[in-house]
């Protein structure tokens, strides 16, 4: 019995942002890269929605995909909207701007902690990832992403893998 392994639920994990086609794609991919760079694919399930219907089924942005594919980075999800559901089913719902994180608190309460992404990043000195969809720059926005994911991970390895003994 020396090597029993008990199964543990996945950390769930969901970034928003308003159409999800540009910043909350771009962090699900990143933070996926990253989970399984860390070999731990398997304990984490990880998505992405927008707080707005005005995408609903369609792939993410040209300019999205075009960073991820330089970065090497698969992404091939699709457009949905957040629904009040996820806000119990999810341990993590991390936010690209002001305006979705009120919009995330104004769906209602839940047991996942809601938190902008950038507050994985302090040193940035920003606290909105900015939406590049009206004004390019998504060589800027996927920086920020990728270092506030690192943080996020990191946050969540300690919180969870080291508090509670289960690495």
């Amino acid at each position: 019995m020396k090597n029993l392994q008990i199964p543990r639920p996945p950390i769930k994990v969901l970034f928003v942002c308003l159409g999800n086609i540009c910043r909350s794609p771009m962090a699900e991919a990143v933070f996926a890269h990253l989970v399984k760079e860390a070999n731990l694919a398997d304990r984490f399930e990880i998505d992405s929605a927008g707080t707005g219907d005005y995408h609903i089924g369609e792939t993410a942005h040209h300019g999205t995909l075009e960073i991820l594919r330089e970065k090497r980075i698969p992404y091939n999800g699709r457009a949905r909207q957040i629904n009040a559901a996820n806000l119990d089913y999810y341990d993590y719902i991390i936010t690209m701007d002001d305006a979705n994180f009120e919009d995330v608190n104004a769906i209602g309460k839940g047991r996942a902690e809601v938190r902008p992404l950038l507050s994985f990043a302090p040193a940035q000195g920003l606290t909105e990832v900015p939406d590049p969809y009206y004004h390019g720059g998504f060589d800027k926005v996927f920086e920020m992403v990728h270092e506030a994911c690192e943080g996020l991970l990191e946050h969540i390895h300690k919180s969870t893998f080291v508090e509670n003994k289960l690495s």
